[in-house]
């Protein structure tokens, strides 16, 4: 089991997020900020292999406006040997890469332009991981997108763009994530059998949207869905509900004894988890040293 966080290291004093307004959107800020935005990353990573977390969510935000039409400069080619040298370094250090774009990509969206935008935006993600030279198990994580009043039919419409429209580069990384209003685990079943994507689980939000299913049915199920060479193991992201707050909200920090009988519930699954909590690399350190008490990790 590989434990990790997502994009952003509070620990360390800079962040691979930077960006800046679109109004001020100039070639030479834009790379200028991308070299930080990288220098950042590097600095992450090495943190986390010296701190046994190989599991890592690359932010969106590596590059400014990347897959808006403002940004016409060929900053692939630009970075392509720093891109190669982290990835040689993740490579190295046998550590798994995923990416999550925002909300904003809705594959199943009636809009035209909003799915040619979604589109824009998992290009763009996925040739981070592509420049990168990491395998097909290096994946970019979406969500179901909407129901628009109609689930079954945003189902199919979902299947239908990713068929005829996703470039095959983006189709070999894509799997996607029930949520925790709309669709379930069943929901994220239906779109594998549709589309062969795999299902990435999330157990906060199937606590909040289910069909019954316990957790290590759920997680069986989930599981089921990823090719071992093609796609690795099951990623699956985990939290826990903060106290007194709206349904869904994640814990600012982890509760180890949740996490503890977490893992001794889905013993004997192979799975790598994104911790999903606000403190980021300190709950993940937390998590690490009780998997390894547990024999986990």
């Amino acid at each position: 089991m590989k434990i990790g966080y997502p994009c952003i290291n509070w620990t360390l004093d800079c962040s691979p997020s930077r960006t800046f307004r679109l109004a001020s959107y100039t070639e030479e800020r834009l790379l200028e900020t991308v070299a930080q935005n990288l220098a950042c990353l590097r600095r992450i990573l090495e943190y986390n292999v010296q701190h046994g977390l190989f599991f890592f969510r690359l932010t969106s935000d590596l590059v400014p406006f990347a897959s808006h039409p403002i940004n016409t400069y060929n900053w692939q080619e630009h970075f392509k040997p720093t891109f190669l040298e982290l990835g040689e370094y993740i490579k190295r250090n046998n550590m798994r890469i995923s990416m999550h774009p925002d909300q904003f990509v809705v594959l199943n969206s009636p809009n035209e332009q909003t799915v040619k935008n979604s589109i824009a935006e998992l290009v763009y993600q996925g040739s981070i991981l592509d420049l990168m030279e990491l395998d097909t198990t290096a994946k970019l994580q979406i969500h179901g997108g909407g129901a628009y009043g109609d689930k079954s039919t945003a189902i199919g419409r979902f299947a239908e763009v990713y068929h005829t429209m996703l470039p095959e580069a983006v189709k070999a990384r894509l799997c996607v994530e029930n949520d925790d209003r709309t669709y379930s685990l069943l929901d994220c079943l239906q779109l594998h059998e549709l589309t062969g994507m795999p299902v990435i689980f999330d157990n906060l939000h199937h606590e909040c949207v289910n069909n019954g299913e316990p957790l290590n049915e759920a997680i069986q199920f989930a599981s089921e869905t990823w090719d071992p060479v093609k796609d690795g193991i099951l990623m699956m992201d985990y939290s826990s509900q903060a106290y007194g707050e709206r349904k869904g909200k994640h814990t600012p920090s982890i509760e180890e004894q949740l996490f503890h009988d977490f893992l001794l519930e889905t013993e004997g699954v192979e799975l790598d988890v994104m911790l999903e909590i606000k403190d980021k690399e300190a709950s993940a350190l937390k998590a690490i040293e009780i998997a390894k008490a547990l024999g986990r990790a």
